[in-house]
């Protein structure tokens, strides 16, 4: 199957009430994410990783598979954004962390990666944009090399 089968697949089953936001939040990560990254689809979502042309070794737990970075999900009670930049670099945690209650009312849910927006009227999309131009694609690689592969 192509990605772009793939993502169309995934897009076809996102709830009615869920399109326009889950295609808004694409649409911003496509125009907004920094070169060098490319659109993929991974663990069942949509992805946006370090291709293998950029970065040959891969993600060490499958160096089959190209590093990935972000990623979004349709979930049952919320739409998802993973950052996978957020879960090893503390200064962009510290920030997104500091910015979020200026750009939402609505308490910050979130994991290790994971940022969950259970109030689709209430994604904060200017901080997201901002989010993504936070971090290279060279940057990504150094801290993904530094924080993660050294532990």
């Amino acid at each position: 199957m192509t990605l772009k089968k793939e993502i169309e697949d995934y897009l076809k089953n996102i709830p009615a009430e869920r399109k326009v936001v889950f295609n808004s939040l694409i649409e911003i990560i496509r125009t907004n994410i920094p070169k060098g990254f490319e659109e993929s689809f991974q663990y069942g979502m949509i992805s946006y990783v370090v291709p293998h042309s950029i970065y040959p070794n891969g993600y060490h737990v499958n160096p089959k598979t190209p590093l990935p970075f972000i990623s979004i999900a349709n979930q049952k009670n919320f739409i998802a954004l993973y950052h996978m930049g957020i879960y090893a670099d503390k200064t962009t945690l510290d920030w997104f962390i500091n910015e979020y209650p200026k750009h939402c009312k609505r308490k910050l849910d979130m994991g290790k990666s994971c940022i969950r927006f259970k109030k689709i009227d209430e994604i904060p999309f200017e901080l997201i944009k901002t989010l993504l131009n936070k971090m290279s694609c060279k940057q990504w690689i150094d801290i993904y090399e530094s924080n993660i592969i050294s532990k």
